[in-house]
């Protein structure tokens, strides 16, 4: 098993935007606010948070159980 990133690099779906971000180990990040247009990202239907909805690298929770786990179930 690999150790688990905590860096991802979000890119805005309204401008493009690019920066790189850490991702909380301790809970999901539903919303993200884009530095550059100010839009409020949201998780695509199907996924936890913005970090599998847009990032490069998925959530912590979802690294170490893979797609379809339930990320947030105990928050």
């Amino acid at each position: 098993m690999s150790a688990i990133q905590l860096q991802s690099t979000l890119t805005c779906p309204f401008c493009g935007h690019v920066k790189m971000e850490t991702m909380p180990t301790d809970a999901c990040q539903f919303f993200y606010e884009c530095e550059s247009c100010r839009q409020l990202m949201r998780p695509k239907a199907g996924d936890c948070c913005v970090f599998c909805s847009y990032a490069d690298v998925p959530c912590p929770p979802i690294q170490e159980s893979g797609k379809g786990a339930a990320c947030c179930a105990g928050a």
